[in-house]
Protein backbone atom coordinates (compact mmCIF):
# COMPACT_ATOMS: atom_id res chain seq x y z
CA UNK A 1 0.00 0.00 0.00
CA UNK A 2 2.72 2.27 -0.03
CA UNK A 3 2.49 3.57 -3.46
CA UNK A 4 -1.29 3.84 -3.59
CA UNK A 5 -3.33 6.82 -1.52
CA UNK A 6 -6.75 7.39 -0.08
CA UNK A 7 -9.32 10.15 -2.61
CA UNK A 8 -8.01 12.89 0.62
CA UNK A 9 -4.33 12.62 -0.97
CA UNK A 10 -5.04 12.29 -4.33
CA UNK A 11 -6.95 15.94 -4.20
CA UNK A 12 -4.77 17.30 -2.09
CA UNK A 13 -1.67 17.04 -4.55
CA UNK A 14 -3.78 16.68 -7.78
CA UNK A 15 -5.42 20.22 -6.65
CA UNK A 16 -8.99 19.17 -7.35
CA UNK A 17 -11.86 18.41 -5.39
CA UNK A 18 -13.22 14.89 -4.48
CA UNK A 19 -16.05 15.78 -7.01
CA UNK A 20 -14.35 16.15 -9.44
CA UNK A 21 -12.39 13.10 -8.90
CA UNK A 22 -16.13 11.13 -9.35
CA UNK A 23 -17.16 13.09 -12.16
CA UNK A 24 -13.73 12.43 -13.86
CA UNK A 25 -14.15 8.88 -13.13
CA UNK A 26 -17.43 8.54 -14.40
CA UNK A 27 -16.29 9.93 -17.48
CA UNK A 28 -13.56 7.79 -17.94
CA UNK A 29 -11.03 10.34 -18.27
CA UNK A 30 -9.13 8.76 -14.82
CA UNK A 31 -9.49 4.81 -14.13
CA UNK A 32 -11.62 4.22 -10.96
CA UNK A 33 -9.65 3.92 -7.95
CA UNK A 34 -8.86 0.06 -6.58
CA UNK A 35 -11.86 -0.46 -3.88
CA UNK A 36 -10.74 -2.52 -0.63
CA UNK A 37 -12.67 -5.35 1.16
CA UNK A 38 -13.47 -2.08 3.30
CA UNK A 39 -15.02 -0.31 0.72
CA UNK A 40 -11.67 2.15 0.55
CA UNK A 41 -10.56 3.69 -2.51
CA UNK A 42 -7.24 3.74 -3.49
CA UNK A 43 -5.50 5.52 -5.89
CA UNK A 44 -1.78 5.24 -7.76
CA UNK A 45 0.84 7.96 -8.86
CA UNK A 46 -0.57 7.72 -12.54
CA UNK A 47 -3.79 9.17 -10.94
CA UNK A 48 -1.77 12.05 -10.16
CA UNK A 49 -0.30 12.80 -13.06
CA UNK A 50 -3.70 12.07 -15.07
CA UNK A 51 -5.34 15.00 -13.23
CA UNK A 52 -2.63 17.14 -14.03
CA UNK A 53 -2.23 16.14 -17.49
CA UNK A 54 -6.19 16.94 -17.74
CA UNK A 55 -5.59 20.28 -16.19
CA UNK A 56 -2.85 21.27 -18.54
CA UNK A 57 -5.31 20.58 -21.88
CA UNK A 58 -7.91 22.13 -20.41
CA UNK A 59 -5.81 25.43 -19.66
CA UNK A 60 -4.66 24.52 -23.73
CA UNK A 61 -8.83 24.79 -24.43
CA UNK A 62 -9.42 21.64 -24.92
CA UNK A 63 -13.11 20.28 -24.10
CA UNK A 64 -13.63 17.21 -21.66
CA UNK A 65 -14.25 15.22 -24.36
CA UNK A 66 -11.37 16.00 -26.87
CA UNK A 67 -9.15 15.02 -23.56
CA UNK A 68 -10.91 11.52 -23.51
CA UNK A 69 -9.75 11.19 -27.08
CA UNK A 70 -5.95 11.63 -26.12
CA UNK A 71 -5.80 11.72 -22.64
CA UNK A 72 -4.66 7.70 -22.34
CA UNK A 73 -2.22 8.34 -25.32
CA UNK A 74 -0.01 9.91 -23.01
CA UNK A 75 0.30 7.13 -20.72
CA UNK A 76 0.72 4.07 -22.90
CA UNK A 77 3.35 3.61 -24.51
CA UNK A 78 6.53 6.29 -24.56
CA UNK A 79 6.53 6.30 -28.25
CA UNK A 80 2.49 7.23 -28.44
CA UNK A 81 3.55 10.77 -27.03
CA UNK A 82 4.11 11.76 -30.54
CA UNK A 83 0.97 10.71 -31.29
CA UNK A 84 -0.92 12.60 -28.49
CA UNK A 85 0.85 15.62 -29.05
CA UNK A 86 0.32 15.40 -33.09
CA UNK A 87 -3.62 14.92 -31.98
CA UNK A 88 -3.64 17.70 -29.83
CA UNK A 89 -1.92 19.87 -32.25
CA UNK A 90 -5.16 18.75 -34.92
CA UNK A 91 -7.39 19.88 -31.88
CA UNK A 92 -6.33 23.38 -31.29
CA UNK A 93 -5.73 23.89 -34.80
CA UNK A 94 -9.20 23.38 -35.17
CA UNK A 95 -10.03 25.62 -32.19
CA UNK A 96 -8.02 28.15 -33.88
CA UNK A 97 -10.01 28.25 -37.44
CA UNK A 98 -12.77 28.38 -35.08
CA UNK A 99 -11.57 31.31 -33.15
CA UNK A 100 -10.31 33.02 -36.47
CA UNK A 101 -14.07 32.44 -37.72
CA UNK A 102 -15.19 34.13 -35.00
CA UNK A 103 -13.08 37.26 -35.21
CA UNK A 104 -13.98 37.38 -38.91
CA UNK A 105 -17.81 37.32 -37.96
CA UNK A 106 -17.53 39.85 -34.82
CA UNK A 107 -15.17 42.07 -37.28
CA UNK A 108 -18.04 42.21 -39.84
CA UNK A 109 -21.19 42.74 -37.01
CA UNK A 110 -19.02 45.65 -35.66
CA UNK A 111 -18.47 47.29 -39.09
CA UNK A 112 -22.25 47.04 -39.22
CA UNK A 113 -22.80 48.36 -36.25
CA UNK A 114 -20.45 51.36 -36.33
CA UNK A 115 -22.18 51.74 -39.95
CA UNK A 116 -25.76 52.06 -38.53
CA UNK A 117 -24.82 54.09 -35.79
CA UNK A 118 -23.14 56.68 -38.60
CA UNK A 119 -26.00 56.69 -39.82
CA UNK A 120 -28.51 57.82 -36.54
CA UNK A 121 -25.93 59.97 -35.87
CA UNK A 122 -26.14 61.70 -39.15
CA UNK A 123 -30.33 61.32 -39.19
CA UNK A 124 -30.37 62.88 -35.71
CA UNK A 125 -28.14 65.64 -36.55
CA UNK A 126 -30.04 66.35 -40.18
CA UNK A 127 -33.37 66.52 -37.77
CA UNK A 128 -31.81 69.10 -35.44
CA UNK A 129 -31.93 66.80 -32.72
CA UNK A 130 -29.53 66.44 -29.64
CA UNK A 131 -28.83 62.76 -28.66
Amino acid sequence: MNNRMRIGELTERAGVTPRTVRYYENLGLIPEGERTGQGQHYYTEETVARLRKIDQLKKLGLSLDEIRDVIDLYFVEPSDIVQAKQKVLSILRQHLDEVNQKITGYQQFRSELQSHIERFERWLEEKGEHY
